[in-house]
């Protein structure tokens, strides 16, 4: 009553409050024929109706199923064969063996070009020295040969072929008649990280024994020298048997070699295979692989399921420096009230930030298989649960076939704490969303899935808080409870919880001081299992999956609403095993938890070092450099500098107006001197006639008068 409204403003108050109240007696499917705009919805606990907005539309959500997902993107200068690659899934029926060294096995040294036939090379790829753009299908133009086959000869040449999705082969040079020496492709814009391999070979002979090398790796050690073993793949063998990606190789060897590049020793890998068939076409490769376009179809298959669909959420979380999209899943089963959604903590899982570690994509496709089936357990962390899934976080590197870096020429898994947000958009949005996640709720566990190479096994690593003795150990539990429900896959021995000064701007370490406690990185191994029954053997991409669906078995038992399972078995059991890592690495015993906790008995990590791969992103880089700084002269050599200027441009410029001013006689009287010919120009009879010749002669000459 004291405002002072007209009755304009009156009625209109009227009229809002008796839709606001016509509101609150309507289901919210009816609400669109009351109110005007459909940006508000309205969730209703118990009879309160309580508003929100109508998330956006077709902005950053996933086309439908009639709709193909947007192509893949390279840089520009990359070429791509139009072949379509695709390989079938199949596991082997018994888990493959480890190889067994001979001793005997030959160590090649790398001869080149020089004595030997190249018959593949494509271009470096890097002809600029910085990422700049893309486009779909990579670069414009007919695509050229790359091969040089010799089929004239005796025994064919093979042909090879890396010019596709995740692809990695730069040369082949042909050193003996079976005998091939290879050479694989740095990181785009780098000069480091070769490790990762994946290519075709066509035109083979069944029954011959072909070596190949590989000659510039650049880890002194590898688990190919513990017994790992190559992969091939078979189309004729896929087509007639129904068989996939197998290890394959024989006297298999890794040795530092007599080469180097920028002052640092290079490495080989050396093998032998027989190809199963005449004339088919296989591929080799570090890995199973998993590309980019892998990823959208699984992700087509979740999102063209209503089941699926109805618990299961897709966006796109950003766009990568080429463009492709970083798709991020939310699961949680619907919630009946506001109050039970809020209630609901949080999981966050991540993988591939480095493009090479394709097994950690295995892992993740795994953990979503089993989080999205019909089983009860998964129904059960639905309910519990709300999950932040983004399965692959550099689908540039992985499409260009990258082993650890990003097209930045940088290690993303350093740069969580940058503030570059248009240099590392995949990492700047998913800070951001966990940060505005934090804000909402409680986040119980993040973990980001990773592949190792100089171990076997899957392990953790973690983050320990060695200031707050209560919570001495915590971190520890998740770790001990995977390596009881993966017996012979986990190992909790491997796993570390020391956070390194070089390693702060992981994950791992950057959500742990985001406030998320339990925070990790989950390695899982190239190789294989030394535990248990699975001693010795390779793990098949069956295994990988498996380690997904017990990181969900762990999830539920870390969450058990019995304390007693974490605080009484597995803290008793932890504070054990630590008692006889002390008494057996410094020999000496410790009573209480508080003194264990400050104890360091963790050596290193062995983990990858990428500190050659931290700083500015190369496009940034290459701009500091272009700013050379000046040199600063005294005034006594800017005089000299500046007259010996004048002397050598002078006559010059006379010589070179003399003809424009001989033109100019008709109008007046030209003096040998310039100065006069300048003062006689101010004379304002003349001044429209000779201006136009003298303005040509100053703006020829860059004289200005």
């Amino acid at each position: 009553q004291h405002c002072h409204l007209n009755n304009d403003n009156l009625a209109f108050s009227l009229k809002f409050f008796q839709v606001v109240t016509q509101c609150v007696t309507l289901e919210s499917k009816h609400l669109d024929k009351v109110l005007r705009t459909r940006q508000l919805v309205f969730d209703f606990d118990g009879e309160r109706p309580i508003p929100r907005l109508r998330e956006p539309l077709d902005l950053f959500t996933i086309p439908s199923t009639s709709c193909p997902f947007q192509g893949v993107r390279w840089p520009i200068e990359c070429e791509v064969i139009r072949d379509k690659i695709q390989h079938i899934e199949w596991d082997p029926s018994e888990p493959e063996p480890f190889y067994q060294p001979t001793g005997d096995e030959q160590a090649p040294m790398p001869v080149g070009g020089v004595r030997g036939n190249t018959v593949y090379r494509i271009d470096p790829a890097t002809k600029s020295s910085y990422f700049t753009y893309s486009r779909v299908g990579g670069s414009r133009g007919p695509i050229k040969s790359a091969t040089s086959c010799a089929n004239h000869q005796e025994e064919p040449t093979l042909a090879f072929e890396s010019r596709f999705e995740s692809g990695n082969l730069r040369k082949a040079v042909q050193v003996g008649q079976y005998d091939y020496e290879l050479t694989l492709r740095t990181d785009l814009y780098t000069t480091k990280h070769t490790q990762w391999f994946y290519f075709r070979v066509r035109n083979m002979r069944a029954g011959v024994t072909y070596r190949f090398t590989i000659v510039n790796l650049m880890k002194a050690s590898s688990l190919y020298s513990a017994g790992m073993r190559p992969l091939l793949y078979s189309e004729h063998a896929a087509w007639l048997k129904g068989e996939g990606w197998q290890r394959t190789g024989a006297n298999i060897r890794y040795y530092r070699n007599n080469t180097e590049q920028d002052g640092k020793a290079l490495y080989s890998l050396t093998w032998t295979l027989e190809f199963p068939f005449d004339g088919d076409t296989c591929y080799l490769a570090h890995c199973y692989p998993y590309t980019y376009s892998n990823l959208q179809h699984y992700l087509r298959e979740i999102i063209s399921d209503p089941v699926r669909a109805a618990y299961c959420k897709l966006r796109v979380l950003c766009r990568s420096l080429a463009g492709n999209a970083v798709y991020v899943l939310t699961v949680t089963a619907p919630s009946s009230s506001l109050a039970e959604r809020k209630a609901k903590r949080a999981v966050v899982v991540t993988a591939r930030v480095h493009p090479g570690e394709t097994n950690s994509s295995w892992m993740m496709q795994g953990f979503l298989e089993f989080l999205l089936s019909d089983l009860p357990d998964a129904r059960l962390l639905r309910e519990i649960f709300i999950f932040k899934i983004i399965p692959m976080l550099n689908p540039d590197g992985v499409v260009v076939g990258n082993y650890r870096c990003s097209l930045t020429g940088r290690d993303l898994n350093r740069n969580y704490r940058s503030l570059l947000h248009d240099s590392f958009p995949c990492i700047w949005y998913t800070r951001n969303m966990v940060k505005r996640l934090l804000a909402e709720r409680e986040v119980v566990v993040y973990c980001d899935f990773h592949g190792h190479s100089r171990k076997n096994n899957v392990f953790m690593y973690g983050c320990s808080d060695r200031k707050d003795a209560s919570q001495c150990l915590q971190e520890r539990v998740f770790p001990l409870m995977m390596s009881k429900n993966a017996t012979d896959k986990f190992s909790f021995r491997s796993c570390k919880f020391k956070m390194h000064k070089s390693k702060e701007g992981t994950g791992r370490i950057v959500m742990w001081r985001l406030g998320i406690r339990n925070s990790y990185t989950m390695e899982s191994t190239f190789g294989g299992s030394t535990l248990g029954d699975r001693k010795g053997t390779h793990f098949s991409t069956r295994d990988l999956k498996s380690m997904g669906y017990c990181f969900c078995d762990t999830l539920l038992d870390f969450c058990d609403p019995d304390p007693a399972k974490v605080t009484k078995h597995c803290l008793e059991e932890l504070g054990l095993l630590l008692r006889q890592e002390v008494r057996r690495k410094l020999g000496r015993e410790v009573d209480s938890l508080e003194d264990l906790c400050h104890i360091d008995i963790e050596s290193s990590t062995s983990g990858s070092n990428s500190t050659e791969s931290d700083g500015l992103p190369v496009h940034l880089l290459n701009a500091t450099n272009q700013g050379k700084k000046k040199h600063l002269r005294s005034r006594k050599e800017r005089n000299r500098l500046r007259q010996e200027r004048v002397q050598s441009t002078g006559p010059k410029i006379i010589q070179r107006n003399i003809k424009h001013l001989v033109d100019l006689t008709k109008y007046m009287s030209i003096s040998t001197s310039l100065q006069r010919t300048i003062s006689d120009y101010t004379n304002p009879t003349v001044h429209n006639a000779i201006l136009p010749r003298l303005q040509t002669s100053a703006r020829n000459e860059r004289y200005v008068l």
